[in-house]
């Protein structure tokens, strides 16, 4: 099966930086919708921001300006920079692929989640 392995989570300070990764692997035909979601501790999962496969975004209004998803089709990996962290920003990440293993079958992926703790 594809897989999604995650990276780049930790602890920061309020106003750090942090950049996340998420690389698949297996047999991939192609990857459509890339995305990034989080979930804190009591609330619901959330998208973070999106990307399709032809380099459109989109990204919730709480980070709108402050983080960019991009993706290197190469590696087939996504990336979330996040700037100007906040404490509300602390969560678990995952990311999340449409990911086709041969021309007519698409699945849905998720990694395995990362922490992200912003400190005041």
């Amino acid at each position: 099966q594809v897989r999604l392995v995650q990276s780049g989570g930790g602890l920061v300070q309020a106003g750090g930086s942090l950049r996340l990764s998420c690389a698949a692997s297996g047999i991939i035909f192609s990857i459509d919708v890339l995305g990034w979601y989080r979930q804190a501790p009591g609330k619901q999962r959330e998208l973070v921001a999106a990307i399709s496969s032809g380099g459109s975004t989109n990204y919730a209004d709480s980070v709108k300006g402050r983080f960019t998803i991009s993706r290197d089709n190469a590696k087939n990996t996504v990336y979330l920079q996040m700037n100007s962290l906040k404490p509300e920003d602390t969560a678990v990440y995952y990311c999340n692929a449409f990911i086709s293993t041969t021309l007519l079958k698409s699945e849905n992926y998720w990694g395995q989640g990362t922490h992200v703790t912003v400190s005041s």
